[in-house]
């Protein structure tokens, strides 16, 4: 990867990837399931949907126009932010890492230049115009949720990632 503006967008992404994992280490399955805030969505949840409509919609779907992803996106009916009951908090966090894989082996080779492969036809006007803006938007996303499960964890058990005085 001889790009250093690509190399540096990843180094981005990998750190706010490496946040949303860290902040919620050393949690039980019960407090990852246990909605705190009054919208309802849970950690694990969150994770669920940074998998699913960040990891694999934007890099796999939108930038990589890979079918097998467009199909499963456009197939699902239920929401993202409700992981199957079924599913255990590290199989969550596992589709969360193996869809960051998935997209860094994609974004290993890719011109930042490219527009996407395939777009959705649901966001009406809105229209990202290449794989950079597509990544920053991840970065975007991903720092932002990161953030909210900082707040999130500090109410479940008053851990802060970064000790505020």
């Amino acid at each position: 990867m001889a790009d250093t503006e690509l190399t540096a967008l990843l180094d981005a992404l990998n750190s706010k990837r490496k946040h949303v994992l860290d902040i919620l280490e050393g949690l039980d399955e019960e407090a990852l399931r246990r909605p705190v805030l009054p919208s309802g969505w849970t950690c694990l949840g969150l994770v669920h949907h940074l998998a699913l409509d960040d990891e694999k919609f934007w890099f796999r779907a939108v930038a990589a126009g890979e079918r097998a992803a467009i199909e499963e996106i456009l197939g699902a009916g239920e929401s993202a932010w409700q992981p199957a009951p079924e599913l255990t908090a590290e199989e969550v966090f596992a589709l969360y890492r193996e869809e960051a894989e998935l997209a860094d082996g994609f974004l290993a080779g890719a011109d930042l230049n490219a527009p996407p492969a395939w777009w959705p036809d649901f966001f009406g006007d809105f229209r990202l115009a290449d794989l950079r803006e597509v990544i920053l938007h991840v970065i975007t996303e991903t720092a932002t949720h990161a953030g909210h499960l900082d707040v999130v964890r500090e109410l479940i058990d008053g851990r802060q990632r970064l000790v505020v005085p």
